[in-house]
């Protein structure tokens, strides 16, 4: 077989009269009166090719039967292209090779649809075509662009004195929030390895091993429901230091993401980056991930219906519930009857049991239920504190403290979608501290951790751990992107006697605690460093910066939303015998 010389992508009026080969495949193929163009294409690129049988005899066979998607080798001359026939869209629009050897290294089937820039087929057809769909210029250059990102996030922490270490696939299942995928250990016949939700554990460990400085960009796995962004297996930026506080941390990944948006896409961020604490963030917008494009925030107006005429939402704050209100100015016109007939339903699967609009009409005059409950003063002072003004529309909601941030949150991006035009250049970055170090389940009756059981009480709190632990914040941490969280972590657990009390809070017995995290303990007790780290979600932060439509366009080989890989068939049954030797049954 020939050997190529050029991509396609290389030759250029300059290369005129050159000898060369090229490899690739068929991409279009038009037959002008025995005379046969076609471009042939690589991962590089596109160059058109010309076969003329009067010239060249022996390609005659050649030229009549090749089709799109065969894979070809040919051996010609560089040549101009003839006056007015030049292509300024293609990189090697003013050549063109004429050639004197053309080989089929591989017939090609007819595809299942197109391999070009665009593309109508389902997604389904995509996905279980992926080999195919890959070759597509688009889908080619996403993976490449992932490559990029990956070798600048090495670049950098390499520069910043991280090293780079592989964690276990196969390690102990341990209770982090969602369901492991569990690995039968046939030569332990009723034990099972599970395959790791995140390094957090190890990369502890290596911090205790005295490292100081960890990264890792590393596969994840867990066993939960998945939505459009999500798949069962994923790839985190893994990144664990010691000796180092938390606002010194935070810098330092900033310079992360600034140096990843800035080679990839020639962008400069404005730095620092806002810093809101959790309680700011659910404040202003009902969300520990808010959307700061959106100009439109929440107001907290419990006060002015404490002990006021209006029922509904003066036994809501006497539940000890809240009041909050949302103004959108300027757009009364799209809040027709219909749609504020349909705002109950909106909000409905929160728990909350209604919405109280208010049109402010173009002369100022209040158009709602409401007005009959203030005088003209206690209007004009709500009204100055919702932001109020002709043409604007306010929505209330009442009741618990989640129900109402959860309902208004979901109004204001579901308002935002149909009033705001997306600026997907537009890109906001904050991050989001001092969470709650535990919430109560009122199902299990018990205290569970936000984070994870390993992130460190707030040194103001530790006092709470004693008698008050709902009211402990955490030293985590959130990274996000126009109301998408991108990276989160916290500083950790570095004293035993700590993360023996947090054990306790969560009721994980000392037994228990030991039979599933006595390494760790243990690990502690030697002398670990102050110790934190954050992860990034590589698949979501591509997404971002490809301007994907989908996470499984940024993933070589994705699953879909239920689950499944289409191309392979998995998951799929297994051999009996595979069962037998594992020592398990599967029940009817």
């Amino acid at each position: 077989m020939m050997q190529r010389t050029h991509h396609c992508s290389a030759l250029r009026a300059a290369d005129l009269g050159a000898s060369v080969v090229l490899m690739g495949w068929v991409d279009t193929r038009r037959d002008h009166g025995g005379v046969v163009f076609f471009d042939l294409r690589d991962r590089e690129g596109i160059t058109q090719v010309v076969i003329d049988p009067q010239q060249v005899p022996a390609l005659e066979t050649v030229a009549r039967t090749l089709r799109s998607e065969f894979v070809v080798v040919v051996q010609g001359i560089v040549s101009a292209r003839p006056d007015g026939m030049t292509n300024p869209k293609l990189a090697t629009g003013a050549i063109e090779v004429r050639a004197l050897q053309c080989e089929v290294l591989n017939a090609a089937k007819p595809p299942p649809f197109e391999i070009g820039e665009a593309t109508t087929a389902a997604e389904e057809t995509r996905l279980k075509y992926r080999f195919l769909d890959l070759r597509r210029p688009p889908m080619q250059r996403m993976l490449r662009q992932r490559h990029v990102a990956a070798q600048i996030a090495r670049r950098y922490l390499a520069e910043h004195g991280f090293i780079e270490v592989e964690t276990p696939v196969l390690t102990k299942s341990t209770p982090e929030g969602a369901r492991d995928f569990l690995v039968p250990a046939r030569q332990t016949p009723g034990n099972f390895y599970a395959l790791p939700q995140s390094p957090q554990l190890f990369k502890q460990l290596l911090m205790v091993a005295g490292l100081e400085r960890y990264f890792q960009i590393v596969r994840c796995f867990r066993d939960e429901d998945l939505r459009a962004d999500r798949q069962p297996e994923f790839t985190q930026i893994d990144i664990e230091v010691s000796f180092l506080p938390r606002d010194p941390f935070l810098d330092l990944c900033e310079g992360l993401v600034v140096a990843l948006w800035r080679e990839v896409l020639g962008v400069e961020l404005r730095r620092p980056f806002d810093r809101l604490s959790y309680a700011q963030a659910l404040g202003a917008y009902g969300t520990d991930a808010p959307d700061r494009r959106i100009p439109w925030q929440l107001v907290d107006c419990t006060d002015a219906f404490r002990g006021s005429e209006f029922r509904a939402f003066a036994e809501a704050v006497a539940a000890g519930g809240i009041v909050k209100a949302l103004t959108i100015p300027g757009h009364s016109a799209h809040f027709s009857r219909a749609v504020l007939d349909g705002l109950p339903e909106l909000v409905a699967p929160f728990g909350a049991k209604g919405v109280l609009p208010i049109r402010c009409d173009a002369d100022g005059k209040w158009n709602s239920p409401l007005v009959k409950f203030f005088n003209e003063d206690a209007r004009a002072a709500l009204g100055h504190t919702l932001g109020v003004v002709p043409g604007s529309v306010t929505l209330f909601v009442a009741g618990p403290f989640k129900v109402v941030n959860q309902s208004l949150s979901l109004l204001r991006l579901h308002f935002a979608k149909a009033l705001i035009p997306p600026n997907p250049d537009h890109y906001d970055f904050c991050w989001v501290l001092d969470f709650p170090l535990f919430e109560w389940d009122d199902t299990e009756q018990r205290f569970v951790a936000v984070h994870h059981p390993f992130t460190a009480p707030h040194p103001d709190d530790l006092e709470h751990l004693a008698n008050d632990p709902g009211r402990c914040r955490a030293q985590a941490y959130d990274l996000v992107l126009n109301g998408s969280e991108i990276g989160g972590g916290s500083i950790r657990i570095h004293r035993t006697d700590v993360q023996s009390r947090v054990f306790e809070i969560l009721q994980i017995a000392a037994a228990e605690a030991q039979e599933k995290f006595g390494f760790l303990l243990d690990a502690l007790s030697y002398g670990a460093p102050p110790h934190g780290g954050i992860a990034f979600g590589f698949d979501r932060l591509m997404t971002i910066l490809t301007h994907a439509s989908s996470i499984r366009d940024v993933i070589a080989f994705p699953k879909t939303a239920r689950g499944y890989d289409l191309m392979v068939n998995a998951p799929s049954p297994v051999n009996p015998q595979q069962l037998t030797e594992l020592g398990l049954r599967l029940k009817p």
